[in-house]
């Protein structure tokens, strides 16, 4: 109770106005403590322009060093520049002996993640605990001679001051005003191109809104983290007269695709330990509430096993993230925080925190749960030498989306699978399109029996990297000139669920801090700097905005707007001989994966047949698609049956298909009318057979 009630106490005071009215100036006024904030700074500066950042926060950093350690960084190769720079700081902060207070093996009990590896051959570190991440956004501060105002809240009311489409100033509650040549709002939450009067939306579009096929609305696609069996929804069980358990709803809402404006979940990346000497033991909170644990403790009756992603980092420590049907998530209890107060957000906040304080306690000692289970988490707690003057508490919210800004380019889930090309890249994103449950709700299956379900969880790889446009970190030119946006950036709920990450929020903030001074030089609007002279000095910094893209991967029901007629191995009419495997593992296929034989031996033989309607008798082009790879067949056997017989093509499935990196063209065949077949088999093949998907063109 004397934890929680400090940090609230520290937390309020930092809300609170100051007396000072004073005026600062600088050429760039970076609203926002986050990763972003600092790199965004650390350009300006290098750049040979003056940089404050002026934050609600006390630690800089953001989730960064807020206890999110365990890096999703997706192809590291992508990821340069200063966010690279802070990665490899990382690594030589633990090449310190001092850095390791307790015992360097990491722990893997209760199925924490493994081979994520401290460091990497690089001289960089991808896992870290909170505080050497905040070392290191200090040491950038303090070399950088950065000011820095901490604990100020813009008047998001009557703070932001414009000229027409020109910030002139931003004034905090405190009084203080900044005045800028440009502006960049680094906060999760897209405080400041709100205030601004910048288009933004929250929540999720239709799929028809993007042409995209993973926002809004998702129940059939939400199998991760999901109920292992059937959990009375009532808190009568059997009765729903006794009415719904806490933070269920009565449906889902709507149909699959279909918009709504729920956020996904929130918590705190907790910073535990098993080390005795440094673990804060969980004790059972004094506003502790069964009933808010109850629908937990149905799922571990219905079987839930696994409770955490407990992802291990140096001294013992873990960033725990939430994983299964009910986890540490506080599902559908932040859908107002993007838009709060911050009192209310406050309020939000000490919610989750104490959700996740009842858990881990619940998780702990109730009786309920097998004693197996209890004894696997007993003993671990917040780390005693983490987050010291916040009760132990990472110091943010994971705020996994708040706002988005709408600009004249929207980055969407076309985007991140290559499917519509990018023409001025200003950073990368690869990690999968990952949405967290956006909700709970009642379900009925098919035999009538009652249940609950998580909705809204997506995790679906763009197939490698992907160029991220220029147009998501600026605004309309009519709504503002000198404002970018490298965080809450333009585009759908499912492409930023891939572009949400901090290395890739690094990126962005040197790219758009790159743009702004470019702006000030020219004295121009930020939209209209000319693209060549950005990306030149974005390389010159190390940034990476060329590298080589695998070919499109299109979505499932995607392929059928391929011209002509196309077949996949999930069509119907599509035979498949002998045992193949489903695979998506490298990049290069129609929807979500391809056949692969994988048979080295070779004993018994295996084809896939397409069949494809021809209504028309004429010439038609056969394309072949497959994933290039050198461990695949250099002589698959292609047979097509054309109106002149049938023609035996051997190809070289080791070498990339011309034709957008995914098709390969087998010639021009005459067709009579009626069902073409052609076949795939791994007749003779010298390695691994791909079966993919055809296409007929008419000529």
């Amino acid at each position: 109770m004397k934890r929680t009630f400090a940090i609230l106490l520290f937390c309020v005071a930092t809300v609170l106005p100051c007396p000072a009215e004073q005026v600062y100036e600088h050429d760039l006024v970076i609203y926002g403590g986050s990763s972003a904030g600092v790199v965004a700074a650390v350009q300006a500066k290098r750049m040979g322009h003056s940089a404050v950042i002026v934050c609600p926060d006390k630690h800089l950093g953001g989730l960064s060093s807020g206890g999110l350690g365990a890096t999703d960084s997706g192809d590291r190769g992508v990821i340069g520049g200063i966010s690279r720079e802070f990665y490899h700081r990382i690594w030589l902060h633990y090449q310190k002996p001092e850095s390791w207070k307790w015992m360097q093996s990491p722990d893997r009990s209760m199925g924490a993640q493994g081979g994520r590896g401290f460091h990497d051959e690089e001289q960089t570190a991808w896992v870290f605990a909170p505080s050497a991440a905040e070392g290191v956004f200090e040491d950038f501060v303090r070399e950088n001679a950065l000011p820095v105002f901490r604990g100020r809240y813009l008047d998001r009311e009557n703070g932001v001051k414009k000229n027409g489409a020109n910030i002139v100033s931003i004034t905090m509650k405190s009084g203080e005003t900044f005045r800028g040549k440009m502006f960049l709002d680094a906060t999760y939450e897209g405080d400041l191109l709100a205030a601004a009067g910048v288009s933004y939306t929250v929540g999720r579009e239709s799929n028809a809104q993007y042409d995209e096929t993973l926002n809004g609305i998702q129940t059939a696609g939400a199998v991760s983290h999901q109920f292992t069996g059937i959990v009375d929804p009532y808190v009568e069980k059997g009765n729903p007269a006794s009415g719904l358990l806490p933070f269920v709803n009565p449906d889902a809402g709507g149909e699959d695709g279909q918009a709504d404006k729920k956020v996904q979940a929130y918590c705190y990346r907790m910073c535990l330990t098993n080390v005795p000497e440094n673990a804060l033991p969980f004790t059972k909170p004094e506003n502790y509430r069964e009933l808010d644990y109850e629908l937990f403790l149905r799922s571990v009756e219905a079987g839930q096993r696994v409770f955490m992603i407990m992802s291990t980092m140096p001294d013992r420590k873990t960033d725990c993230n939430n994983c299964s049907a009910v986890s540490t998530d506080f599902i559908g209890a932040n859908y107002n925080y993007p838009e709060a107060s911050d009192e209310e957000r406050l309020q939000i906040e000490k919610a989750h925190r104490d959700w996740q304080h009842g858990l881990l306690w619940t998780l702990q000692n109730h009786p309920r749960v097998p004693e197996d289970i209890r004894k696997r988490y007993a003993g671990w707690g917040l780390a005693k030498d983490e987050s010291v003057d916040t009760g132990h508490w990472g110091h943010k919210i994971y705020v996994r989306e708040g706002r988005r800004m709408v600009s004249d380019f929207v980055h969407t889930e076309n985007h991140c699978r290559r499917m519509i090309p990018v023409e001025r890249p200003v950073g990368f994103g690869s990690y999968q399109m990952d949405s967290h449950n956006c909700q709970r709700h009642v379900a009925t299956l098919p035999d009538g029996t009652v249940t609950v379900r998580n909705e809204g969880d997506i995790q679906i790889s763009p197939g490698g990297a992907y160029p991220i446009d220029f147009g998501s970190i600026v605004p309309k030119k009519a709504e503002c000139v000198n404002l970018v946006v490298p965080v809450c950036v333009s585009s759908s709920h499912i492409a930023y669920g891939s572009i949400r990450m901090e290395p890739v929020f690094m990126v962005l903030a040197q790219s758009a801090a790159t743009a702004a001074c470019l702006a000030i030089d020219g004295n121009t609007a930020v939209q209209d700097v000319p693209y060549e002279k950005l990306a030149e000095r974005l390389k010159a910094d190390r940034q990476v905005i060329e590298y080589r893209l695998n070919p499109p991967r299109y979505p499932k029901g995607k392929v059928r707007d391929l011209p002509g007629i196309v077949r996949d191995d999930s069509s119907p009419d599509t035979v498949k001989i002998g045992a193949w495997r489903k695979s998506s593992a490298c990049g290069g296929f129609v929807e979500e994966g391809y056949l692969t034989d994988e048979d080295k031996e070779l004993k018994a033989p295996k084809s896939v047949r397409y069949s494809l309607p021809v209504t028309e008798a004429g010439t038609y082009e056969v394309r072949i698609s497959y994933s290039p790879q050198q461990n695949r067949a250099s002589n698959t056997l292609v047979e097509v049956h054309t109106a002149d017989g049938v023609k035996a093509i051997r190809i070289d499935q080791r070498k990339e298909p011309p034709m957008d990196g995914i098709f390969l063209s087998l010639g021009e065949f005459p067709f009579a009318a009626g069902n073409v077949t052609v076949e795939i088999k791994s007749d003779h093949a010298d390695g691994y057979v791909i079966a993919d998907a055809v296409q007929l063109l008419k000529k």
